[in-house]
């Protein structure tokens, strides 16, 4: 895995991927309590339609781009959908309905389900080489599983 990381634009594809991961859970959370902060005895209702968007969203967007993935040109795909996701952030402090947190959580995961096939589809633009293309995708399943890397 190190010598993966010494590529330098691997490690920021990567570095960029968890930053982009990890806001939109925490924005996603936050939409949530949002949401039940707004509606308050109905919560479960609200976090079930959230949570079903979400994964609606990737559902319906992610098959999609990862079809288109491998035509578009990769970088301003990529910032596009961070900037989409960002701008969701952007707006949370101007939500006061609760499907106005609908909107919202289905753009940001909209955005993020078009995000990982076209952020797969970048590694094998930056990892020409078919040895280590394969190396770098096997990482996140054997980190989950315990292994050595």
């Amino acid at each position: 895995m190190t010598s993966l990381l010494l590529d330098r634009t691997l490690r920021r594809l990567l570095v960029a991927q968890i930053a982009a991961l990890g806001g939109t859970s925490l924005s996603t959370i936050a939409l949530a309590l949002l949401a039940c902060d707004l509606v308050g005895g109905y919560a479960g209702v609200v976090l079930g339609t959230v949570l079903a968007l979400k994964m609606v969203a990737y559902v319906g967007i992610a098959p999609v781009v990862g079809s288109l993935a491998h035509r578009l040109p990769h970088r301003p795909l990529l910032v596009g959908l961070d900037l989409g996701r960002a701008v969701s952030v952007a707006c949370l402090p101007f939500v006061t309905e609760v499907w106005q947190v609908y909107v919202l959580i289905f753009v940001m995961n909209a955005c993020s389900a078009g995000f990982m096939p076209t952020f797969q589809a970048t590694i094998s633009d930056v990892l020409p080489d078919e040895a280590r293309y394969t190396r770098a995708f096997a990482v996140p399943a054997r980190l989950r599983s315990g292994e050595s890397v």
